[in-house]
């Protein structure tokens, strides 16, 4: 199958404006006859369904957490970026639009892209009439701040809690059409199958959580907004629910996975503390706009940091890239941090941590605050609590959790961090239309694969969500639906949906079968330490290959000795683990197929095969300038193919930060 991205034709200020005023429209009686199914309930799910049954659609929305408020997106903390140059600092549409192409080392699609950065004011708009609480400035007006791989201040916050504002915003547009009628929710259930008939995709199979039922749910158009599969590593900063099983089956029913190698590590979360963690927390990334990152100059020192002079200390963001210091792209940074540590200059007990200090910060807050209270040769202590005044405003909440996770003051004393797995850009290949290589089916947000390239930069992941559901899939749908209006509603009694149901049964009954001796999580901690070994912040030929066949074992002995305990159709949190565990080792295989195959460095995909002088990425533009979007063919087996990235508006360049 020929990979088709749907680009239109024109200059790439006006592809969408031009796409906007000539895709196929429907009438509002039309509109009520058409059923959309949207799986997911997070930014991306929320906006979508909300903007839908806005539009006359008749809308299901499925989740498997109790309540869409409960979804991933409101664990992001930092920010949300649109480019309206509020700071007059010199920020453009265009420089968005650069600046994500940049970040993604060159390997995302422009015309996308130019798309999320045309419409991401809108989402601000949006959100303030809802009543989203951004921070403002003294006069009223929205503040700004900086994130990674930026020069200039785009990104709009909540402090540190910027993700559950936006969520609870679109949750309220979502609730509004629930209570109207034109919206049926479903919490506790989740999709374990696609239903296509004709090749197109006409509903779901999913699971009542609490009872245990499977049901048949028919839609003339399915949504994925699923979020990502950071956690096949286990570790991760997702919530433990998050999985790939909706991506997955959709994948396995034809829908074309891209760049699932690309995985993002993010440089400031709190440092691994044990075998007994099942998680990891984020420090959000707008820490590092006030925050220093450093080490001590000298190896295994021993000292705690407030005993480190000045003197002794590396700031080596600052030292190794002076143009955006301790601001450089999350994959930067994180390789940066993890150089040291292995270099012997980590900090902490286990010393694969660094540290992220505001000392510098209160100071230079509390000195500033002081004059605008005029207060004459305040003392140092003055200033010192007049500072953290400022930092508690700023990111009060933040610190408030490091204290609850770690029992250290980060008032007092340097937070330290360490990288860990955060975002995953791979996911279902999708179109310009968000469509994937299954007609019907669509992908949104962090499910697909479109707008970040190897790499995605900091407070673009709740932009691409937000755009995503608002602003672009309610256009596209209708190139599609268009020519679903005669299609009536096909009876769920229809052989393709017995067949799927009874597909998802013999695959439940399967794994009751085993009667194993090993619990869920057993391999799903075995599977996570191959991937973060061997296909983590660092991969190369021999490790991947390794690890490769690790998995194919570690997926032998779980369909073999896997212990599932209670009964299959009733509530069953186990049963539910290990469905998505079992799809994580089989996608923990393609991610090291993918990575293996693209003999290159790039954003989060580093071969240390490939690496300049320096210890940069090293990227092959001649031979890897595609998106690589597998095709399923059967266990082990998955067939290439390639769209190729072509750059007609920015020049491409080694990417560089210093």
């Amino acid at each position: 199958m020929s990979l088709d991205a749907k680009i239109p034709e024109g200059a790439i200020g006006e592809k969408w404006s031009k796409y906007k005023s000539s895709v196929s429209l429907i009438n509002p009686t039309n509109k009520r006859s058409l059923e959309i199914i949207v799986v997911g309930s997070g930014l991306a799910g929320s906006s979508a369904a909300a903007s839908l049954a806005e539009m006359g659609y008749k809308v299901k929305v499925f989740c498997f957490q109790d309540s869409p408020r409960r979804a991933h997106s409101i664990a992001a903390q930092g920010g949300i970026n649109a480019a309206k140059n509020y700071q007059n600092d010199g920020d453009s549409v265009y420089r968005l639009f650069y600046d994500t192409i940049k970040g993604g080392d060159y390997r995302s699609r422009e015309g996308n892209v130019h798309r999320l950065a045309e419409v991401s004011g809108n989402i601000i708009d949006q959100c303030v009439a809802q009543g989203v609480p951004f921070a403002r400035e003294y006069g009223g007006l929205l503040s700004n701040r900086s994130f990674g791989g930026t020069q200039v201040q785009r990104t709009f916050y909540a402090a540190g809690q910027t993700g559950q504002q936006l969520l609870l915003g679109a949750y309220s547009a979502l609730e509004r059409q629930i209570g109207m009628g034109t919206v049926e929710m479903y919490s506790r259930h989740e999709m374990l199958d696609i239903v296509t008939i004709d090749g197109k995709a006409r509903g779901i199979i999913a699971r009542n959580l609490i009872t245990g039922d499977l049901e048949r749910h028919f839609g003339h158009a399915v949504l994925l907004c699923t979020g990502g599969y950071g956690n096949v590593f286990y570790l991760s900063t997702n919530a433990m629910g998050s999985n790939v099983t909706a991506a997955w089956k959709a994948h396995k029913k034809g829908a074309y996975f891209g760049n699932p190698c690309f995985t993002q590590i993010h440089p400031t979360c709190i440092p691994v503390s044990g075998d007994h963690q099942s998680k990891l927390t984020l420090m959000s990334e707008s820490l590092r706009n006030d925050g220093r990152i450093w080490v001590p100059k000298k190896k295994d020192d021993s000292r705690g940091p407030n005993a480190i002079p000045e003197e002794e200390r590396d700031y080596y963001l600052e030292r190794r890239y002076p143009a955006f210091g301790n601001l450089v792209p999350r994959d930067v940074a994180s390789r940066a941090a993890k150089e040291r540590c292995d270099e012997g200059y980590g900090v902490g007990g286990s010393k694969m941590a660094v540290y992220l200090d505001f000392g510098a910060a209160i100071i230079r807050f509390g000195t500033t605050e002081a004059t605008k209270q005029s207060l004459d040769n305040p003392s140092a202590e003055e200033i010192v609590k007049l500072g953290k005044l400022i930092i508690k405003e700023k990111y009060g909440n933040l610190f408030d959790m490091y204290k609850q996770i770690t029992g250290e003051d980060p008032y007092e004393v340097p937070m330290r961090i360490y990288p860990a797995v955060h975002y995953t850009m791979g996911g279902l290949w999708v179109d310009y239309n968000l469509m994937t290589t299954v007609p019907g089916m669509y992908a949104l947000g962090e499910a697909n694969f479109s707008d970040h390239g190897a790499n995605r930069l900091g407070a673009s992941a709740l932009m691409q969500g937000l755009a995503d559901g608002y602003f672009v899939l309610p256009y596209t749908i209708g190139a599609y639906l268009a020519n679903e209006i005669r299609t009536k509603a096909i009876p769920t009694d229809h052989e393709a949906f017995v067949a799927a149901e009874n597909k998802v049964r013999g695959d439940i009954d399967k794994l009751f079968n085993i009667k194993g001796k090993h619990s869920v999580d057993h391999f799903h901690k075995k599977l996570g330490k191959v991937m973060w070994n061997k296909c983590g912040m660092a991969r190369n030929a021999v490790s991947l290959r390794e690890a490769i066949e690790e998995i194919r074992e570690i997926r032998r002995e779980f369909w073999s000795d896997v212990r599932i305990p209670g009964d299959a159709y009733e509530f069953n949190p186990e049963l539910e683990k290990a469905g998505r565990v079992a799809d994580f080792i089989e996608l923990g295989e393609l991610m090291c197929i993918d990575a293996l195959s693209r003999d290159e460095s790039c954003g989060g995909h580093f071969r240390e095969e490939y690496q300049t002088a320096e210890g940069e990425a090293l990227r092959d533009d001649e031979n890897f300038s595609f998106v690589s979007a597998w095709e399923y063919k059967g266990e082990s087996e998955f067939e290439l193919h390639k769209e190729p990235l072509v750059y007609e508006n920015i020049k491409i360049a080694a990417r560089s930060y210093k």
